[in-house]
């Protein structure tokens, strides 16, 4: 017997009549006209070979058969009752949209691109994104305020859930008359650690990444701490002093000449972009198709740049 012809509003009619001991009073649960429950009833018992209420004057009884059918049929509908939840669940959520927290520099280089791509295929979901530095995004994947975020820190604490989307790689940055920009040579670990450089404020993944990167060597204090890539980049451009930014960042500045890169040795600046969520309840359909699209647009993007 094919699963597909199985009558659905019959089984309600069979519950029904569990419960009320009236074929009529079943019908008028499932909003149905006696004569039509009772046509319902007559189809299901053809369709499994058996008799399953035994009709009377006084009311209506189940068979024994009709007793067992009328047990599975609770149950039957008692899931179908939890899938439409679900599914009003799913409705529910695409309405309301997906919230989104990144980091600066995945929100200003690589989100656009992203979500350009992504309401290709998501034409009616609306996106709320909002532009933090990590630490923020961490808190408010874990107090429930975003659904997803993207980040540039190293450390992810325990109560976050992440997986890798693209690299990213730090560079230091001089204005074209600083020192640096026609040294020659590399600037040393030890020799970057010990200058004071224009930084991101703390809890920035940006921040956190060279300060991980320099923690063994001792440190000065910072020339300037600023909220952004930009005012970094602006304070750099009029030559208040060096910086450590993404490549991202600063790309167009050094096509452009306006901002020199200078090699650093013996220090790894690179980095993983991760999105991140919660590990508490199930992620968001629409949130995790937004990362498979991440991880294949950031992946492609630094296969290209080492090219």
């Amino acid at each position: 017997m094919s699963r597909r012809s199985l009558d659905h509003t019959a089984l309600e009619l069979l519950v029904g009549i569990a419960d009320s001991g009236s074929l009529s009073a079943a019908g008028r649960l499932v909003g149905m006209a006696q004569p039509n429950a009772s046509r319902h009833i007559t189809q299901l018992e053809r369709k499994f070979g058996m008799t399953l209420v035994r009709r009377s004057t006084t009311g209506s009884v189940l068979t024994s058969n009709g007793v067992v059918v009328a047990h599975w049929a609770r149950k039957i509908l008692a899931d179908m009752d939890k899938l439409l939840e679900a599914v009003d669940g799913l409705r529910a959520e695409r309405s309301r949209g997906l919230r989104v927290s990144a980091s600066m520099t995945v929100a200003e280089h690589l989100m656009p691109l992203w979500l350009g791509r992504f309401r290709q295929s998501h034409p009616d979901l609306t996106i709320h994104l909002e532009v933090q530095n990590s630490l923020r995004v961490f808190e408010q994947v874990s107090d429930g305020s975003c659904e997803l975020g993207f980040v540039e820190s190293p450390e992810i604490p325990n109560q976050i859930r992440s997986v890798p989307v693209a690299r990213d790689c730090l560079v230091v940055v001089v204005h074209p008359e600083h020192v640096w920009a026609t040294r020659g040579r590399p600037v040393g670990a030890a020799e970057l650690a010990t200058t004071p450089l224009i930084v991101r404020e703390p809890g920035s993944g940006t921040r956190t990444t060279l300060d991980v990167a320099l923690e063994r060597y001792p440190r000065c204090p910072p020339l300037l701490e600023l909220g952004s890539s930009g005012a970094i980049r602006s304070s750099v451009l009029a030559g208040v002093g060096p910086a450590v930014l993404s490549a991202l960042a600063v790309a167009d500045r050094v096509a452009s000449g306006g901002l020199v890169v200078v090699d650093v040795e013996g220090l790894d600046l690179e980095r993983t972009l991760r999105a991140v969520w919660s590990s508490q309840g199930p992620l968001h359909p629409a949130a995790g198709e937004l990362i498979g699209l991440a991880s294949d647009f950031g992946g492609r993007r630094r296969i290209d740049s080492q090219r």
